[in-house]
């Protein structure tokens, strides 16, 4: 059942995106001398050790249905390893910055996608009016790029960034349709660790990661994403599903540009100009919208939309 949010809670919520903003800034950390796969599968590594310890701990029981499983490799595919590839690569030529903000525009990508597949999401007119308002932010923010020449690498960075959004998305839809009735921890756990799996495969079949020379600062990028933003994370994002709901937990959106844009503007210097602002603004005030309680007449989709 869920419960009205407790002081406990919001500075959950905030820890949350603390942690998953500042992973972009150590992403981009790790990419100046890790290879891709290597650093993925050193991160969901640690991630890994810190979930099966709780799963085992709390003694969570195992899903018994077989396709439950099948599902679970696919969301680990959608969810983690299509995503985590495609930011990763995608820091090697953009600002972490701009990574944050624009994964903070999930809530937009879902909206479209669930209209689509899920028979209680309709588009609506606040979802409609936030889709254009979210979408209009996206394209302020990656038109710096386009036209200019000798800047195909930031193109394909950026594309590779919006990618991924519609992945995370994909498998947020995809997760409300295939695993409901799945203690949270399970999802969260056998996700991790099918990933490490793909990743780590790859990553021994092209990359040799064990004669990667490991610098300080790519040995504390690791140590951070893996503990803080595939471990401890999805702990607390979980957490406050089971407690507060998808709703309230899903504001977390908002926080990933603001602390995306300090950590980045902090660590690496990068430009906060009146384009990154604007855009942010139009992509916050974009997923506002959609999750706003007014304006929930049915334009398109199979259902009514849901009490906000």
């Amino acid at each position: 059942m869920i419960a009205r949010p407790t002081r406990i809670d919001w500075l959950l919520l905030v820890a949350l995106g603390f942690m998953w903003g500042t992973s972009y800034v150590f992403i981009k950390i790790g990419v100046e001398t890790l290879p891709t796969f290597t650093l993925i599968a050193a991160r969901l590594g640690i991630g890994l050790t810190i979930l099966a310890t709780v799963v085992f701990v709390a003694r969570e029981p195992l899903p018994r249905n077989p396709k439950i499983y099948g599902h679970l490799v696919v969301m680990a595919m959608i969810n983690i390893v299509v995503p985590f590839y495609l930011i990763t690569t995608a820091e090697r030529s953009v600002d972490s910055t701009l990574a944050a903000i624009l994964n903070g525009a999930v809530p937009l990508f879902v909206i479209l996608i669930a209209s689509l597949f899920l028979h209680d999401e309709p588009i609506t007119v606040n979802r409609l009016v936030g889709l254009v308002v979210g979408y209009a932010g996206v394209v302020i923010l990656v038109s710096r790029s386009l036209g200019v020449a000798g800047n195909q690498s930031s193109v394909a960075g950026e594309l590779a960034l919006l990618g991924s959004t519609l992945s995370y998305a994909a498998g947020a839809v995809y997760a409300r349709r295939n695993t409901r009735g799945l203690r949270p921890m399970i999802p969260a756990f056998f996700q991790v660790g099918f990933a490490f799996v793909i990743v780590s495969v790859i990553a021994l079949l092209f990359e040799d990661p064990l004669s990667v020379q490991w610098s300080f600062p790519a040995v504390g990028s690791v140590v951070w994403l893996g503990i803080l933003g595939s471990g401890l994370a999805y702990l607390v994002n979980f957490r406050l599903l089971s407690r507060i709901g998808a709703t309230r937990t899903s504001l977390v959106a908002y926080l990933l540009p603001v602390v995306g844009i300090i950590a980045g503007a902090l660590v690496f210097q990068e430009t906060v100009d009146a384009r990154v602002l604007f855009g942010t603004g139009f992509v916050i005030g974009g997923v506002a919208l959609v999750n706003s309680r007014y304006g929930q007449r049915r334009l398109f989709g199979r259902g009514t939309a849901p009490t906000a």
